[in-house]
């Protein structure tokens, strides 16, 4: 199908309207069925890139670093979230495993790496080799991304151990946290601004 320029084509039900101008803070719906079309990006493009990186940072040190420690009868046990994984692929949980793995730690991490692949360029005006596929390929793995549940998951084994046994937050919880509230800011920055700032440069050129 060919692109009509100046158009937006509603994703919930195909309606086709005219694209028009918006405002900081604006938010353009179908009046058919109230599906979101459009929203000013407003400063975005500015610190999805910082938020990135911090996130990448915090990603980082809550792989490395311990989730917690645990104390009970004298003996101390701790462990990272690959170790986690380990765990449970030992015991049998292989599929669990590869869940927690897949959600928690690669899809998230691919996310933020296509962003900064994408966002690094754009700097200097370029467009970043593969800018189509990988745009697509972060709008197919934003729904995969679970850090949110895997930290809701640790907080609630927190407090039922609590009561069992000493357990001490690691360095990592704490950059769990940190990185569960950069990720709901960097995954809220729509992937079709992409392609609305790759037109905006076109105009611009």
């Amino acid at each position: 199908m060919k692109e009509v320029p100046d158009t937006v084509v509603c994703p919930g039900c195909d309606a086709v309207y005219s694209r028009t101008p918006l405002q900081p803070r604006d938010v353009a719906r179908c009046p058919r069925c109230g599906t979101e079309l459009d929203r000013h990006p407003g400063s975005q493009q500015q610190r999805i890139l910082p938020l990135t990186v911090a996130s990448l940072i915090m990603f980082a040190i809550a792989n490395l670093f311990p989730i917690v420690e645990i104390e009970l009868h004298g003996l101390h046990s701790r462990t990272t979230l690959v170790g986690a994984v380990i765990a449970l692929a030992g015991e049998g949980m292989s599929l669990v495993a590869m869940l927690v793995l897949a959600t928690t730690l690669l899809f998230p991490l691919l996310q933020l790496l296509i962003l900064l692949w994408l966002l690094v360029p754009w700097r200097w005006q370029r467009r970043a080799a593969g800018f189509a596929w990988l745009v697509r390929s972060m709008q197919t793995l934003r729904p995969w991304g679970m850090v949110e549940v895997f930290l809701l998951g640790v907080l609630v084994a927190i407090v039922k151990l609590s009561s069992l046994a000493t357990v001490l937050p690691g360095a990592a919880l704490w950059a769990f946290v940190a990185l569960t509230v950069l990720l709901t800011v960097v995954m809220s920055f729509d992937p079709r601004g992409f392609w609305e700032m790759l037109e905006s440069d076109g105009d611009r050129a």
